[in-house]
């Protein structure tokens, strides 16, 4: 296997109320990889993000990319590379108009001027914001506002994109078009990480989950592997993906015979079901 592109070992962090948000998290991330972060509140999940992207500085522990242990020399070198969309947008946007902030990155990037409003350019149009670039991003809705966001960090072009909670303040059509995004995001070979509480997303998404509890990372494997671990998901206080249950009630109900390949998707059942009655 190649070497990871992000590695994080044995971080710690406190932010002083006693109770440390961090305990050991020790994982790796490879490039290309598409990762749910999922768990319930308070689990360590955005601490864990911030602490990656070296917005926040651990007690102890470590953090490497592409082979290169982060310190404060090349700190700025990580942010470059790894970009955060949080939650709240309202804590990511600066400037007084939309294509000031998506512009802000790549100008501090000190790249040509011709090729920042390129990549503004690009990134306005992927979120479908164009019509927006003079407008003061703080009078958009919170739907628009998070498009902004993620247009931040395309224009970046960072190697690892981390979202947080993507879909808040998203509508079910500005939802579906992130998905989109993120397809393509994945075509380009992007590497990157989401948090969500929305376990059928994580499931049809993702290629990989990580699961926080306390601090802890408690579970880290397939979704597939994830959702079916009745203990984890206790613990985790998860449910399970709705897909995942029509699929076994249809098993158990001798309605479908058992298909090592689990549907994620309504279209991947109506494919599955079209194959066994035809």
């Amino acid at each position: 296997m190649s070497e990871p592109i992000l590695k994080i070992s044995d971080l710690h962090y406190s932010y002083g109320t006693g109770n440390p948000a961090l305990k050991g998290v020790s994982v790796d991330i490879y490039q290309g990889e598409k990762i749910a972060v999922i768990g319930s509140n308070g689990s360590g999940k955005s601490t864990f993000f911030l602490n990656a992207n070296g917005v926040l500085k651990a007690d102890h522990g470590e953090i490497s990319y592409q082979g290169t242990i982060i310190n404060k020399k090349n700190l700025k070198e990580l942010r470059k590379n790894i970009g955060i969309v949080f939650q709240d947008a309202d804590n990511q946007i600066i400037a007084s108009t939309v294509m000031a902030e998506v512009g802000f990155g790549p100008m501090n990037l000190k790249l040509p001027r011709e090729e920042v409003l390129r990549r503004v350019e690009e990134a306005l149009t992927t979120m479908n914001i164009l019509d927006f670039k003079d407008r003061p991003p703080h009078y958009l809705s919170g739907g628009e506002k998070k498009r902004v966001t993620i247009a931040d960090i395309i224009a970046m072009k960072s190697e690892v994109i981390i979202f947080d909670e993507p879909t808040a303040a998203l509508d079910p059509l500005n939802a579906q078009m992130l998905e989109e995004v993120l397809v393509k995001l994945g075509e380009e070979g992007k590497t990157m990480l989401i948090s969500t509480h929305d376990v059928d997303f994580a499931y049809r998404w993702a290629e990989r989950a990580i699961v926080f509890d306390q601090g802890k990372i408690i579970a880290d494997g397939t979704p597939l592997e994830i959702f079916k671990n009745a203990r984890i998901l206790a613990q985790a206080n998860l449910k399970r993906p709705a897909m995942l249950d029509v699929y076994e009630m249809l098993v158990d109900n001798k309605m479908i015979k058992e298909n090592n390949n689990y549907p994620t998707t309504p279209e991947d059942l109506k494919v599955l079901l079209e194959k066994q009655f035809h």
